[in-house]
């Protein structure tokens, strides 16, 4: 049989410049990598020819396969990522950038009424302490105060305490953390208000320490900043909101304006012109980091016979509805009610505000029947989910075996709703199969790791005449006299 696979037009480079600060989620341009492992590149194709077990779901543009039936080509080609044209993007987003640094809060705001259609009419940059405390209503701030007690508490747990090791008798060496002076914090607005962005990125920073934590995110039409967004601002000791989106708001941090602090570091998601932006800056002279490469948000969900189909079906959604390009995989035992999960997914579908997206992220999709839940795991590795679903029995322990995935949710009543929010963990995570090589935004990404070292007269008297042996094999012959003028050697 034949695989329709299909990708919506949505998610290619077809989108204009306009919608570069309305996605709650970015693709990582560096998409042209062709490792097969890595399921990281290509386009979803027209075609691919599959056994008779493959065919399309009840759902319109997501695929029914089975694994045992698929080589190993065809199931990379199942699970491929949308793919963004890289060098367009590239091209309308550097003269954004080259025009953010030389004319500053004048080229933000002018970028912001173009592609927002907001005219602030102001500098873009206003200090937290200075704006009155949003008004909301009581069940509103216990929700967010819920979700902060429980991100403060796990970040703070990850508090490391100083390292001090005598590697020999007088050689002390030590590590010690010391926070990022200055934080840029993008949150994405546009068709979802993101507060819950802004408490994943301002809690580490505020344990950490980062005395300057700049949050960048659009400005609603009336010019004002979105009160949920505010009340987490201050909440988290937020010092500066720059009311911008997309690639301007990303150049302001990088490089600073007469409103602006500059920082030395950006997080968090956006679209794919707000990720070609911080990729373009952590490569120039603003001299900033970033965070982590990041994509389309996905999810893998394994379910097996005790998996109950309305809420595999829920979850699946749940990543559905972030975007067009968002990509949804269900890897489902022998024992699992494969039918009963797909005619859940295109119920619950049916019924969401953001159907229409919903739909689109779909195409990008698919469900695979697999031999085994061990086959399952096998496929997840090798897919290298943001968010991982184990919907199985004793998932805990089938958790110890995942190798790569940004988030694992385990058992029956984890939903990733609760990672998205409130259980502690955070949300900020490497999509496109990054996860590999990168972890998700933790207390650790918002310090730097400083080595001390002390010798002792006779611990130089030890370790010297064989550092002065080792440069002398280098040929570094100030390093060699470094030692021995303090010994007396020479």
């Amino acid at each position: 049989a034949t695989l329709f696979l299909s990708m919506s037009a949505h998610s290619l480079s077809t989108r204009t410049a306009c919608s570069q600060s309305r996605s709650p989620r970015v693709c990582h341009p560096f998409v042209r990598q062709r490792r097969l492992s890595s399921l990281c590149s290509g386009l979803r194709v027209n075609a691919v020819t599959s056994s008779s077990e493959s065919s399309v779901s009840p759902i319109e543009g997501m695929q029914l396969a089975s694994a045992s039936s698929l080589s190993d080509n065809e199931l990379d080609t199942l699970l491929r990522r949308p793919r963004v044209d890289l060098p367009s993007i590239f091209n309308t987003v550097a003269p954004i950038v080259d025009a953010v640094r030389e004319r500053g809060d004048e080229a933000v705001n002018e970028f912001t009424a173009k592609f927002d259609n907001v005219e602030l009419g102001r500098a873009p940059v206003v200090l937290v302490d200075d704006l009155p405390d949003p008004q909301l209503d009581a069940t509103t701030k216990a929700a967010f105060d819920t979700a902060y007690d429980n991100i403060r508490k796990f970040h703070e747990a990850q508090i490391t305490a100083p390292l001090h090791v005598e590697t020999m008798p007088g050689v002390v060496c030590e590590r010690v953390n010391r926070p990022i002076d200055a934080v840029g914090l993008y949150v994405p607005g546009g068709t979802a208000i993101l507060p819950s962005t802004t408490l994943m990125l301002a809690v580490p920073g505020q344990v950490a320490g980062c005395k300057t934590m700049v949050v960048a995110t659009p400005p609603r039409s009336d010019g004002s900043v979105c009160p949920e967004v505010l009340y987490v601002c201050k909440k988290c000791g937020v010092t500066h909101i720059l009311q911008a989106g997309g690639a301007q708001a990303v150049a302001a941090m990088a490089h600073g304006t007469a409103t602006c602090p500059k920082v030395h570091k950006v997080f968090g998601p956006g679209n794919q012109f707000v990720t070609a932006a911080k990729m373009l800056l952590s490569n120039s002279e603003a001299m900033v980091s970033i965070d982590m490469p990041a994509g389309p948000s996905e999810v893998l969900v394994v379910a097996d016979g005790g998996a109950d189909p309305v809420h595999v079906a829920a979850d699946l959604l749940s990543q559905a509805e972030h975007g067009r390009d968002s990509q949804v995989v269900l890897l489902a035992t022998p024992d699992a009610d494969v039918d009963a999960i797909l005619k859940a997914v295109r119920e619950q579908c049916s019924t969401l505000p953001r159907q229409e997206v919903a739909e689109a992220a779909l195409g990008n999709s698919c469900a695979i029947k697999v031999d085994s839940l061990e086959e399952a795991i096998r496929i997840s590795n090798r897919y290298a989910p943001e968010h991982l679903i184990l919907n199985v029995a004793n998932a805990r322990e089938v958790a110890d075996v995942v190798t790569d995935a940004g988030s694992i949710f385990c058992g029956r009543w984890t939903p990733e709703s609760v990672g998205d929010y409130a259980s502690g963990t955070n949300h900020v995570l490497p999509t496109y199969g990054y996860a590999r090589m990168y972890s998700g935004v933790n207390l650790s990404a918002y310090n730097k790791s400083i080595t001390i070292q002390e010798l002792s007269e006779s611990g130089l008297k030890s370790l010297g005449p064989h550092v002065a042996h080792m440069a002398d094999l280098e040929g570094l012959e100030a390093h060699r006299r470094a030692v021995t003028l303090r010994l007396g050697m020479d």
